[in-house]
């Protein structure tokens, strides 16, 4: 019997009640023997009964004991068998021991010593590995298994239930989406009412019964916008189809001779249908400055995937807006003491174009004004340029390099980043951060890196080039313009440089802006000079479209040797002269570089969209005009990489 149970009954109390007992009768037996007699007699009495109850309580005591503990093994045996739990046992060569009844159904007929593997190979490597906990499905069930491995114990639970509560969550979560239709406004100008309605019809019938085979809630918000509440369930099988809306709206509205395209931005992963609609319009104004015509679905950690663009953007900006965002930065100019234009980094003649562009606004406002130029970093394109300019005395005092513009930055300073949009693209990253206000005038497709905050912001992906929108800005600048003729050239060299002599991305207003330029003193012949290139150079060129083979559907690739570098600027002139070749929509040369890195240029007149190709390889550019560098691969790699992403264009959109 336990100590503690003992000293119950022969603690120090008892035995001193008894000594004092016997004590006291011991004083009556002298003074009363009759009454000590008797006294004596009933006090070992009492003794007798107190040690009897003490070995009856044991008995007791040990039978319930035995009882208790017989239940206990009882219902532990019972948990082990009948729980739904698994329970499996494994020596020190991990072969299986013993197994409880709720596992035997995914163990083999004869499972006694048979290796840990036959259960599932992941639990064996897991086991191997020192994991104390591993996820596995078998037979169509989920489970969570917690590894003892000092005990050599595994136990399974059941998480399938749980899993499927989980799955149907993700599936259920709400997803909004605004939908535009891009070019509505301007197809229908001049239209007569009954074309105009029967167009919208085709429009929205195809937008319900859209909305119909996916469970997707449709309401028209205005003319040309509509809101669609759907949930991730329908977006992923829209995913899945790569939203062959887009393809079908611009097919059923050419047959009226026109064509309309949409652009729909989409808001997933996120509680909030407030934040929702946020991601939904921050998707839309995405897809729309990547010039329509495709899907943004941006998720609620940032990540962004795009679907569609493959047609190419229609022009439809207006002179009101660029007239207003003339009189916008003359305004900026005019509160700032200094203006700082910075391109990208190697720029080429568009940014050095637009850069002398934003120059002459400064000018014409009375504004100091500079532009960032990194004599180490100056593209063989330019280079011809770049002489003139430094032969140019006054317009030469106007560039300076990254180190010179930090030291200049006052708190007054204006910032105007041109031909790029990405902050890790510009020449100086640090003027971003070290100046309070900054224009970006851009004419690429948006990209989902953005400068932060800006306080004027012209991107306009119909436009040709930067030089143009900034042409276009210098005309509605209200005091009178007097223009160099190396100025002049500069931004007509730019224009032409991007529409290759005005044979792509050219429109309307890229005639007027090549029209005033010319008006203002713009030389043709010295752009030709500028854009003279070395008989070398001609030769490496044509040494790499040798090497040019037709891969599928007109998509034309060449592949330097492991053992060859060019030039980015030859690689990109390789690329442009493929597409001059009969039956060819797509061209794309592969290099590598001076810096090792391997850069992929690609091409095309439109029909195939070469920036979503690029930008499934981590690149990026225009609809026509793309490229990527490649880090962690040879030209092998990047050949087959390339080719992937080619056929995934071709077998229906991409995404990023």
């Amino acid at each position: 019997m336990p100590k503690f149970l003992i000293r119950r009954w022969y603690g120090y109390h008892i035995v001193g009640l008894f000594i004092l007992a016997g004590i006291a009768l011991a004083f009556l037996t002298w003074f009363q023997w009759e009454i000590g007699a008797v006294g004596f007699i009933l006090l070992g009495a009492l003794a007798i009964y107190v040690i009897q109850a003490e070995r009856s309580f044991e008995k007791e005591l040990e039978r319930y004991i035995s009882t208790l503990t017989h239940r206990v093994n009882k219902a532990g045996e019972e948990a082990v068998t009948e729980m739904p739990i698994g329970i499996l046992l494994y020596d020190k060569n991990y072969q299986i021991q013993w197994a409880n009844p709720f596992i035997l159904s995914y163990l083999p007929k004869e499972f006694m010593g048979k290796p840990i593997g036959t259960v599932s190979e992941r639990l064996a490597a897991a086991i191997k590995q020192g994991e104390s906990e591993i996820h596995l499905t078998m037979r169509n069930r989920h489970y969570t298994v917690y590894i003892h491995s000092e005990e050599r114990l595994l136990y399974f639970f059941d998480m399938t239930e749980t899993t499927d509560i989980q799955a149907m969550y993700q599936k259920e979560k709400s997803v909004v989406a605004f939908i535009y239709l891009d070019n509505f406004t301007e197809v229908t100008q001049g239209m007569d009412d009954q074309t105009r309605s029967r167009l919208m019809s085709h429009v929205t019938t195809a937008l319900n019964e859209w909305a119909g085979d996916h469970d997707i809630l449709l309401r028209s918000i205005a003319v040309d916008r509509f809101m669609a509440v759907m949930n991730q369930d329908a977006l992923n099988h829209l995913e899945q189809t790569k939203f062959e809306l887009l393809d079908y709206v611009r097919d059923i509205t050419s047959k009226e001779k026109v064509t309309i395209t949409l652009s729909i931005g989409i808001g997933a992963g996120e509680p909030s249908l407030q934040e929702l609609g946020s991601l939904a319009q921050s998707s839309l104004d995405l897809a729309l400055g990547r010039g329509g015509d495709q899907v943004a679905i941006k998720e609620a950690n940032g990540k962004v995937r795009f679907y569609g663009g493959k047609s190419n953007a229609v022009e439809k900006r207006t002179r009101v807006r660029a007239r207003v965002i003339s009189h916008a930065l003359r305004d900026f100019v005019l509160e700032s003491d200094q203006v700082i234009v910075m391109g990208h980094k190697n720029p080429d003649m568009d940014a050095i174009g637009a850069a002398i562009g934003v120059l002459k606004i400064a000018e014409v406002n009375n504004t100091d004004a500079y532009v960032v130029v990194d004599p180490d970093e100056i593209n063989p394109d330019v280079k011809k340029l770049m002489e003139e300019i430094e032969n140019h005395e006054y317009l030469w005092s106007q560039f300076i390099t990254p180190s010179e513009a930090m030291d200049e930055v006052t708190k007054h300073t204006l910032l105007v980043v041109v031909d790029t949009h990405k902050p890790s693209m510009v020449i100086e990253p640090r003027l971003i951060d070290r100046v309070n206000r900054t224009i970006v005038l851009d004419h690429h497709r948006r990209g989902e890196e953005f400068i932060e905050d800006p306080v004027l912001v012209y991107m306009e992906p119909y436009a040709s080039s930067t030089a143009e929108l900034v042409t276009e800005l210098l005309e509605y600048q209200p005091k009178k313009l007097s223009m160099d003729v190396l100025e002049a050239t500069a931004m007509l060299a730019g224009i032409i440089v991007d529409t290759k002599s005005f044979a792509i991305r050219t429109g309307s207003r890229t005639f007027d802006a090549a029209s005033f330029l010319k008006m203002h003193g713009a030389d043709t012949t010295m752009v030709q000079m500028l854009l003279k290139e070395d008989l070398d150079q001609y030769v490496e060129r044509s040494h790499l479209i040798e090497r040019a083979e037709v891969y599928r559907d007109g998509m034309a690739v060449a592949a330097a040797a492991e053992d060859e570098m060019y030039g980015q600027i030859l690689i990109a002139q390789a690329a442009d002269t493929l597409l001059t070749m009969n039956d060819i929509k797509g061209s794309f040369v592969i290099s590598k570089r001076q810096d090792d890195k391997i850069s992929i240029s690609a091409r095309s007149l439109g029909e195939v969209n070469v920036q979503l190709i690029m930008e499934a390889l981590g690149g990026g550019g225009h609809l026509t005009n793309a490229a990527t560098q490649l880090t962690d691969a040879t030209i092998e790699e990047a050949e087959k990489r390339l080719k992937q992403a080619i056929d995934e264009y071709l077998q229906g959109g991409t995404s990023e």
